[in-house]
């Protein structure tokens, strides 16, 4: 693989060539209002058993908050609605369990229909909505599955589409479609005990979305147990407008004991119970769990609490019974994925780090064959085509600025082909034969199009062309986006390369200087520079003069794991010292005014921010640090354990990592942000900031947001979290002296 990148001098003087159409410039008020001024913005993006539909999550013109239930017929691209969530929903408020679980998908300020499920049989599709359940058909029909003051969590059609299931109240239940009989599976849930629904840190920090799997035949369901009853209380105080509501909620904190996690298999009507054998330590992560074609058996990714360890077992349906297939160690940690297919011969495609960066293996009869090789990631296995011995999946082949689709011949070898278009960023979704794929694409200049195509990468169809022209939102002001500039610069360690992305003023004069906004998120498995779809909120500072930098530091993701492992033990530490890097670069550029660079962050940017300024006090004119981890005991097991270690064995690595040991030593303008109802990362940790630095009497800015989760989402309240770090900025940077 060659990559060839311009000279940093080069692209910078490229970025600062004026804009020479006629084009109105972006305010925060556009940005804010609908419709979105970036297009629709569909999710979900799914295909129909028979392939004939792609179905989507789109927003409304009026509401770009709002989502309805569309389908695209994938031979003629006609689009028609099929659920309408004002005509259907009832519009009651959502459970606490509810809003949380989006939080967790991050879509905490979506209206509408947040998720679906296509049935099987490719006629019927299920909409959960406003905390019931209903099932729609092709024809615009829609039917009320559930109809009770308690929400529905989980709903998913059986593989054969016979049942729909779902957890009320902590317990599992199916509905049997043809009958329209509900049954409760188990009767023991609620309180501290659940059935059915991943634990909270499953679904944050492992990605395991689900807590009950149905078999392939529909004969048996796989589902997971978890008592909480050791899992400590946090006192979460959601803040609101008109009050404050206290929540007792299972939080388990860094070097606290976990959710106690059981796997069982039972029949669809609940008989037959058989607790599945996961080993002797119970302080385990139940990390996936995946049934083999033939329904013989379940295949239950275990990961040990300290992750270094994952082991992949069998699972016997019948009798429960466990064998190990083959383990994957790490010195550091074992990343998780969902990178495993299950061939029909009895072999698996897989995912491993085993040689230092993600790639694809056949594992098969005990021994593995490595399918992609390079000193590059793969991220997603999208499809397998058993017949044609082809796999299909996204990667960085070609470059760690584009993520793009590839397929490859599993049985054969060779090199991947590469399906999408060079200087592109691409994600997939296949059907299950993998013969038809819904490739959404960006490009800096291009928000998303989504575009149906076979098994070549050939186009067939537009399913959001999103072009902009005519009377598109972005029309209007697409002549003065600014062209980001990319390139490298050297890590703190000397010798690793660092991606960044800039925005340079439009018009900036030669010998003029600009101030520079550094955003910054720096935390483990992101990747924020890339040739997608530029951040418009970003091209908004450029366009009000700012030079906008983007740097990816170790410890980032999709780079290898000799990229990624700097953090361990020692997280806010080589990070911290690659931004500093960065800015060090950044000031010398002749456009930057070096005493005019502002940093913002937000979660673990809002940490990095902190970090970044005790380090380096006068090296930034101000920060913005929004919802922050600042006392990394506060956060929670799977993910702070994963790069810390365990602080009931060892707390060095959290006094190191600490925000707020050295707080005091912020010495430049700050401007701390918080929802005061996150459940992520709780607004104790911005209140023990403030604590800090008020007890040294260290003066700082803020703004807290009722009633706001970790997303502090919403239209009106992001134009005024905007208006308000615009503001902070103009203000101490801007008008410095």
């Amino acid at each position: 693989m060659l990559r060839i990148l311009a000279p940093a001098a080069l692209i910078a003087a490229a970025a600062l060539v004026p804009s020479t159409a006629f084009a109105e410039k972006i305010t925060l008020e556009r940005l804010f209002a609908s419709p979105a001024i970036a297009g629709p913005t569909p999710r979900l993006l799914k295909l129909s058993p028979d392939g004939r539909l792609a179905t989507l999550l789109r927003n409304r013109p009026d509401d770009a908050e709002r989502f309805d239930l569309w389908a695209i017929d994938t031979r003629t691209g006609k689009a028609r609605m099929l659920v309408d969530s004002r005509k259907v929903g009832t519009g009651a408020a959502l459970s606490e369990a509810e809003k949380m679980q989006r939080e967790r998908l991050r879509i905490g300020g979506s209206k509408g229909i947040v998720a679906y499920d296509w049935a099987p049989d490719g006629q019927h599709i299920l909409v959960p909505l406003d905390g019931d359940l209903y099932l729609a058909d092709l024809a615009g029909g829609v039917q009320r599955l559930t109809d009770s003051p308690e929400t529905e969590l989980d709903a998913t059609v059986s593989d054969k589409g016979r049942f729909v299931s779902y957890v009320r109240e902590g317990n599992l239940h199916v509905i049997d479609i043809a009958s329209r009989g509900d049954r409760a599976l188990t009767t023991d849930g609620g309180g501290t005990t659940s059935w059915g629904v991943a634990e909270f840190v499953a679904n944050e920090e492992l990605d395991r979305r689900r807590g009950h799997w149905w078999a392939p035949d529909d004969s048996l369901i796989a589902v997971a147990r978890v008592d909480e009853s050791k899992v400590e209380v946090s006192s979460r105080a959601a803040i609101g407008a008109e009050g404050t509501t206290l929540f007792q909620q299972r939080y388990p904190r860094a070097g606290t004991p976990n959710a106690a996690v059981d796997l069982w298999l039972m029949k669809p009507d609940g008989s037959g119970r058989v607790k599945a054998d996961l080993g002797t330590d119970p302080d385990i992560y139940i990390a996936r769990v995946n049934w083999l074609p033939d329904a013989s058996a379940i295949l239950v990714q275990r990961l040990n609490r300290a992750q270094d360890r994952l082991d992949m077992l069998r699972v016997d349906a019948r009798t429960g019974a466990s064998t190990v297939l083959f383990s994957e160690t790490a010195e550091t940690w074992v990343n998780v994925n969902g990178n495993l297919h299950a061939l029909r011969d009895g072999g698996l495609i897989w995912s491993s780090e085993r040689d230092g960066y993600d790639h694809l293996y056949l594992w098969k009869d005990g021994a593995f064959r490595q399918l992609t090789h390079g000193k590059w990631a793969v991220e997603k296995l999208v499809g397998v085509d058993e017949k044609a011995g082809q796999l299909f999946f996204t990667g960085f082949a070609d470059s760690t600025l584009e993520q793009h689709l590839y397929a490859l011949d599993y049985r054969q070898g060779g090199e991947p082909r590469r399906l999408t278009a060079a200087g592109t960023w691409n994600d997939a979704v296949m059907d299950g034969a993998a013969a038809r794929a819904i490739v959404t694409t960006t490009r800096p200049d291009q928000p998303k199009q989504v575009w149906l195509a076979d098994a070549a990468g050939k186009r067939l169809a537009w399913i959001e062309e999103n072009a902009v022209k005519g009377s598109h939102p972005l029309a209007p002001y697409v002549g003065d986006l600014v062209k980001p500039a990319y390139g490298t610069i050297k890590a703190a360690d000397g010798a690793t390369d660092l991606d960044y992305a800039m925005l340079v003023p439009p018009g900036l004069k030669p010998g003029e200087k600009a101030p520079a906004f550094v955003f910054v998120y720096g935390g483990p498995h992101a990747h924020t520079v890339k040739r997608d779809f530029f951040d418009l909120r970003m091209q908004y500072l450029a366009q009000q003069g700012w030079v906008v930098f983007m740097l990816d530091n170790r410890g980032m993701g999709d780079r290898g794991k000799a990229f990624e492992d700097p953090i361990h033990l020692q997280m806010g530490k080589p990070e911290v010292a690659d931004q500093l890097k960065g800015v060090e670069w950044l000031k010398a550029q002749p456009f930057v005014d070096p005493a005019k660079v502002a940093v913002m962050g937000w979660s673990y940017g809002g940490y990095m921010t902190l970090k970044l300024l005790e380090a380096a006090p006068g090296t930034f004119a101000a920060g913005v640090s929004v919802a922050p981890v600042t006392r990394w005991e506060l956060y929670d097991t799977a993910y702070t354990e994963r790069y810390l270690g365990n602080p009931a064995k060892d707390k060095a690595p959290y006094d190191g990592a600490s925000a707020l040991d050295n707080a005091t030593a912020i010495a430049d303008p700050l401007l701390l942000v918080h929802g005061m109802a996150d459940d992520n990362v709780l607004f104790e940790h911005s209140t023990a900031l403030m604590a800090k630095l008020q007890d040294a009497s260290k003066p700082f800015e803020t703004m807290v947001y009722p009633g706001k989760t970790h997303s502090i989402s919403g239209q009106a309240t992001s134009l005024h979290l905007w208006r308000t770090i615009e503001a902070f900025l103009n203000r101490t940077v801007k008008a410095a002296k």
